[in-house]
């Protein structure tokens, strides 16, 4: 199980951040500002709404356009969960342990 990381660049995304769900195996999302890693089991975006952690099973990532901020995700989808809106990208674990 490959994991993968993608990084954004300078791009103007949508400020509309919306979910869609289609019978628990497709799920369309736009507004994603960046996709912080994904495998077959979890994808973990940056929207405007927070970080949204999608879980599940044999996902594929059928869509991927950072330039609109779309993303298609296709598998079992069994969670969606998003953290505070108020996430800093800027500062992990040790940024925080050294400020």
């Amino acid at each position: 199980m490959e994991e993968r990381k993608l990084v954004r660049t300078n791009t103007q995304i949508s400020a509309n951040h919306n979910v869609i769900m289609e019978n628990r195996n497709k799920l369309s999302i736009s507004g994603v500002e960046d996709v912080e890693n994904f495998d077959e089991q979890s994808v973990v975006l940056y929207t405007g709404e927070g970080l949204l952690t999608v879980r599940g099973a044999d996902f594929h990532i059928n869509k991927l356009n950072v330039d609109s901020g779309e993303v298609v995700i296709e598998g079992e989808i069994e969670s969606l969960v998003y953290s505070d809106g108020g996430f800093n990208r800027g500062g992990g674990f040790f940024a925080k342990l050294f400020k």
